[in-house]
């Protein structure tokens, strides 16, 4: 099962920005009808592995899970393909549509690794 969520709960039920759903249509895959959800502590039950797109992230799962943080299960995405790097993936939110082609492909060369690797 493959999951995601977010750690702040602003944008909880919302589809994703409409950048990220023509960048994702165009690479092939369907987004539209995606929610957007938090991430809880009780994820830590529910998932093996913890992807997370930056290390700020990682900070926030710390705080919303307290003493049920399980730091042999969170991992940077970008660390699959950069293993030790500490890279995060850039967040293009407010920046032009060229950001969201270059994060999608960088999360698509993780996908792709995590994929090789757990086959």
């Amino acid at each position: 099962i493959i999951e995601s969520a977010g750690t702040n709960g602003y944008h909880v039920g919302e589809a994703p920005h409409r950048l990220s759903q023509k960048v994702a249509k165009l690479n092939g895959v369907d987004i539209c009808s995606q929610k957007a959800s938090q991430f809880t502590t009780k994820d830590f039950q529910d998932y093996d592995i913890i992807y997370a797109m930056a290390d700020e992230v990682i900070t926030e799962m710390k705080w919303i899970a307290g003493k049920h943080y399980d730091p042999s299960k969170v991992k940077l995405l970008m660390d699959e393909i950069y293993p030790g790097k500490n890279m995060d993936v850039p967040d293009p939110w407010y920046g032009p549509e060229p950001g969201y082609h270059d994060v999608y492909k960088m999360i698509e060369q993780a996908c792709a690794e995590i994929v090789r690797k757990y086959q």
